[in-house]
């Protein structure tokens, strides 16, 4: 299960209910065209995309076994964290209407942090479209979601996702526990990064992340 960064950070009521805000009604046409928030009729779409083990493998949040009962039942659970204010769970649709991938995000209103998940159909990786969308959606949870931490994790043999985050400016923090939601533990690569230390590497190099 996502678990908050280890930086403790401590928000004000007033950011902590900004931040709150922004996740219950999010600006996605800022995140990107063809995404919106997962609804109930999307199970079926989503557990196809799972079912790839190209698309699923690297990712240890995800609700074994792919059956369309338990992705609906992770999309409702999105539904009860973004009436909290506290996750969201995004599609990305293509001009076809096919399912292209998704974005799970884990927010700590209180501590101003946040993290995210996500991947993209098979056959759309290794284009650098991934590494690309990674970047925006870094940006827009600092920018839109208002939050000053995010913490990312990749399984230890992750080597492309840890190569993007990396390029990305997180710094690395070590290895931590990540816990599926069977019980069971994956170690994990773990990094973090600071909304100034983004905002200083952007005036660096003219505004590109």
């Amino acid at each position: 299960m996502s678990a908050p960064p280890r930086t403790v950070l401590v928000a004000e009521p007033g950011e902590a209910e900004a931040i709150r805000a922004a996740v219950r009604a999010p600006d996605l046409a800022a995140l990107g065209a063809g995404r919106r928030v997962a609804r109930l009729e999307d199970a079926q779409a989503l557990t196809d995309l799972l079912e790839d083990p190209a698309v699923s493998d690297p990712i240890y949040d995800l609700p074994r076994p792919f059956t369309v009962a338990n992705v609906r039942g992770w999309i409702e659970h999105a539904l009860e964290e973004q009436a909290r204010g506290e996750g969201l769970l995004v599609l990305n649709w293509d001009e076809a209407g096919e399912l292209t991938g998704y974005s799970k995000f884990s927010v700590w209103p209180e501590r101003s942090a946040a993290e995210i998940g996500g991947a993209m159909r098979a056959s759309r990786q290794s284009r650098g479209q991934g590494g690309a969308g990674a970047l925006h959606s870094f940006g827009w949870m600092f920018e839109r979601l208002g939050v000053r931490l995010i913490g990312l994790t990749a399984a230890l043999d992750n080597v492309r996702s840890a190569r993007l985050i990396d390029a990305a400016g997180f710094v690395r923090q070590g290895e931590r526990d990540s816990v599926r939601p069977d019980g069971t533990v994956r170690r994990s690569l773990y990094w973090e990064l600071t909304r100034d230390a983004w905002q200083a590497a952007r005036a660096a190099t003219g505004g590109t992340p």
